[in-house]
C-alpha cells in the first residue's frame, strides 16, 4: 500500500491533482471538482490536528472500516461518507485547490515524526497507517474525477 509519507507518492498525487481543472467531472457521485478538493482537506486536516470536525470514537465504524482505511483493497465508488465529510455548499476549485496543495505539503513534511495522535474515529493509528490513510482517500477522490 502506497502512503503519502514516500516521495513517489506524493510527487504522484501532486502531479494527478494538477491534471484538472474547475470543468473536470466526476466518473461516479455528486461532488463537484471544487467540493471534492474542500471534501480531501477535511481527511489532512484531522491527521495534522488541526480540527476534529466533532468525530467520536465509534466501535461499529471502527470495527466495519478501520482496516479498509489502509489495506490495498481500493474503496468502491459511492461509498457512504460521514457527516463531518460532507461537503454541501459550492467552493472554488482554484481556491479549495490551493488549500489542499499546501495540506497535502504538511503532512508530508511529517514524514519523519514517529508519535502520532489518535484518530477521533478509529483510535490509535501508526505512521504507517496514517500515510496510507491519507493516501488512498487522495487516490479514490482523483480516480473519481478521471486522474
Amino acid at each position: 500500500m502506497k502512503s503519502l509519507f514516500e516521495t513517489e507518492a506524493y510527487n504522484q498525487i501532486k502531479h494527478r491533482l494538477n491534471q484538472f481543472d474547475e470543468s473536470s467531472q466526476p466518473t461516479w457521485g455528486k461532488m463537484t471538482v471544487g467540493q471534492m478538493a474542500h471534501h480531501c482537506q477535511v481527511a489532512l486536516n484531522i491527521a495534522l490536528q488541526k480540527e476534529d470536525y466533532g468525530l467520536k470514537p465509534n466501535w461499529l465504524i471502527n470495527f466495519l472500516f478501520k482496516k479498509s482505511m489502509y489495506n490495498d483493497k481500493l474503496w468502491k465508488p459511492n461509498m457512504p461518507t460521514a457527516r463531518a465529510f460532507k461537503v454541501s455548499q459550492d467552493k472554488d476549485f482554484i481556491t479549495e485547490k490551493q488549500v489542499l496543495e499546501n495540506l497535502i505539503d504538511a503532512f508530508y513534511q511529517q514524514k519523519d515524526k514517529e508519535d502520532w495522535h489518535d484518530h477521533p474515529s478509529f483510535g490509535k493509528l501508526t505512521k504507517e497507517q496514517w500515510g496510507q490513510m491519507q493516501y488512498k482517500h487522495l487516490d479514490h477522490h482523483l480516480r473519481q474525477f478521471g486522474v
